[in-house]
């Protein structure tokens, strides 16, 4: 026979969210360490119930200007988590990503709070929701002063995958039709646009698990494979292989990936195969 319990006795059930307690763990750490940035985090981190509410507040703080105020910015920020949970699991999968990659980043709270490749990332996923609910052009709105904040214009019809890393980020640009895949690694100056003004499908398809070299530019409706490495400074503007290594302006084919996740492990010397 079950039992029964009274209705103040029934236990409660709680979700369980590993990454935002221990970035609330790591606040608690670094007020005792820096309390001069007690502010800073008790309003940015630890004021949160959630991490999609921390977002939604440091969203609305880095894009406010004259023309949007930030409580306006956190609304809508506050709708697109409420509505879309797949924005927080991305949101958490990006964290776990740059943690994991970036050999500067030591804490699960670095990325909220100072890394700008992470928080731009984060507005792009805001805009992109905007987008699909045919809210245009407040979509543009948030891709503006994303730029303007962060040096990344990212347009919000673009598609991009989970578990990205996009590292040190100044001068990013991914055009409209573009699609980047999960567990993709990107540096600084990497452009992923088109070729000409033609208005249909234009920019560059990035497979699962990619990783795109400082300065690289990937150009046109063109795929780049599954577990591939762009090489910096590159100019691609053909189809590349799955697990392939290109180099050069224009790109050319000089290797293997030389394993089976470059966008994970970061390596960028090259391996001929």
């Amino acid at each position: 026979m079950s039992k029964t319990y009274p209705a103040e006795l029934h236990p409660k059930v709680t979700t369980v969210d590993p990454v935002w307690a221990r970035i609330c763990d790591e606040a608690r750490d670094a007020v005792r360490d820096e309390p001069l940035l007690g502010g800073l985090i008790h309003s940015g981190l630890l004021h949160h119930k959630t991490m999609e509410r921390a977002l939604a507040y440091r969203f609305s703080l880095k894009l406010a200007s004259g023309e949007m105020s930030e409580q306006i910015l956190r609304e809508i920020a506050d709708e697109a988590y409420s509505e879309d949970v797949l924005l927080g699991q991305a949101a958490r999968a990006d964290l776990v990503a740059v943690y994991d990659r970036d050999p500067a980043c030591h804490r699960y709270l670095q990325p909220i709070l100072f890394f700008k490749g992470y928080q731009a990332l984060q507005a792009y996923r805001v805009a992109h929701w905007l987008w699909r609910k045919g809210r245009r052009d407040l979509a543009y709105l948030v891709q503006m002063r994303t730029s303007e904040a962060f040096g990344v214009d990212i347009h919000p019809a673009a598609r991009i995958g989970r578990g990205v890393m996009i590292d040190h980020a100044h001068s990013i640009v991914i055009g409209e039709t573009a699609v980047v895949g999960d567990n993709v690694s990107m540096l600084h100056s990497v452009t992923l646009g088109g070729t000409g003004k033609e208005e249909e499908d234009r920019h560059p398809k990035i497979g699962n698990g990619v990783m795109i070299g400082a300065g690289a530019k990937i150009l046109g409706n063109i795929r780049v494979g599954d577990n591939s490495r762009i090489a910096a400074g590159s100019v691609v503007l053909i189809d590349v292989p799955c697990c392939k290594t290109v180099a050069g302006v224009p790109a050319k084919i000089v290797g293997d990936a030389g394993c089976d996740r470059p966008a994970s492990t970061m390596d960028q010397t090259l391996h001929r195969g």
